[in-house]
């Protein structure tokens, strides 16, 4: 069992705890995810890893309460448990390896975080200490702010309603960072799939090479649901286990949109199932019938 031993409500519907988990903090870097699970009953929850803290064996997890799973997880209180808690799963941010830091701190980087995009932005943000764009439909749904001005070398806060900050979205505060004479070397985009498209259309304009997660469209978390299936540069990856992170650029943002919207139903997941054939799984490849 792993013991919540923080919890905090951020926003409407957006909560944060920290979990004792010392196995994941001793080994999880910036970019992984979480695989949570309530009790028995509850289904598998992936979850971006927001911070961590190895000394404290602890992990910091940003939930938004979406459906039942998370709305039960929202339930649970300080001294609660989780049943399980598996990670870190998927591939750490290239940025924050070890072997590329040297490199990576020549560059001068952007980050736009969408949303709960801002939680998996945040551990990045605190490796790097790079600029960073913090996008939201409203003041009301903003966290994070002051723990992120902590961090970063600069930050810009934007709210589609103009309710805080720069009145726009997060592509807005680039382009206009862009026309007061600013560049970057490389941006890194995290937030809802329509957000991180426009993100992508607008960089590639400017020239900017852009990374983006693909945490978005993970259900299982393991490579074995089909559901993360996604075209890059091409060629069928699973974010899940190819990822999350991918070239921005080279993702066909329209078909895994598609895709997504036709997973929600039993009957789009048996379509996709047989015109995907061996694709359609990803990791095992033997999920319910599948061929390896």
């Amino acid at each position: 069992m792993y013991e919540i031993v923080k919890k905090e409500h951020l926003a409407d519907n957006i909560f944060l705890m920290d979990i004792k988990a010392p196995w994941v903090a001793r080994a999880c870097l910036p970019g992984q995810f979480v695989i949570a699970k309530i009790d028995e009953e509850g289904e598998r929850i992936p979850l971006t890893i927001c911070d961590y803290d190895r000394n404290a064996g602890t992990v910091t997890i940003v939930v938004q309460t979406i459906g039942a799973s998370t709305e039960r997880m929202d339930t649970l209180e300080e001294k609660d448990s989780l049943q399980d808690f598996v990670g870190p799963l998927g591939k750490p941010s290239e940025l924050c390896l070890e072997e590329n830091l040297e490199d990576t701190r020549t560059k001068n980087i952007v980050f736009i975080a969408g949303g709960l995009g801002t939680a998996p932005v945040y551990p990045q943000v605190k490796w790097l200490h790079e600029h960073v764009i913090m996008g939201s439909r409203t003041k009301d749904l903003l966290f994070y702010i002051d723990e992120m001005k902590s961090v970063a070398k600069a930050v810009y806060v934007t709210t589609d309603d103009g309710s805080f900050g720069f009145h726009g979205m997060g592509t807005d505060q680039l382009q206009a960072l862009y026309d007061e004479g600013k560049s970057f070397d490389r941006c890194v985009a995290i937030g809802p799939m329509i957000m991180m498209k426009f993100v992508c259309l607008l960089t590639k304009k400017l020239s900017l090479d852009t990374i983006v997660s693909m945490n978005p469209i993970m259900v299982d978390g393991t490579g074995m649901c089909g559901a993360c299936r996604l075209i890059v540069d091409g060629k069928v990856k699973f974010a899940c286990v190819d990822g999350p992170e991918f070239d921005g650029h080279k993702v066909d943002f329209d078909l895994a949109m598609a895709r997504m919207a036709q997973y929600k139903t039993a009957e789009g997941r048996k379509k996709l199932e047989f015109e995907e054939g061996d694709t359609h799984h990803g990791g095992c490849g033997v999920c319910e019938g599948g061929k390896e």
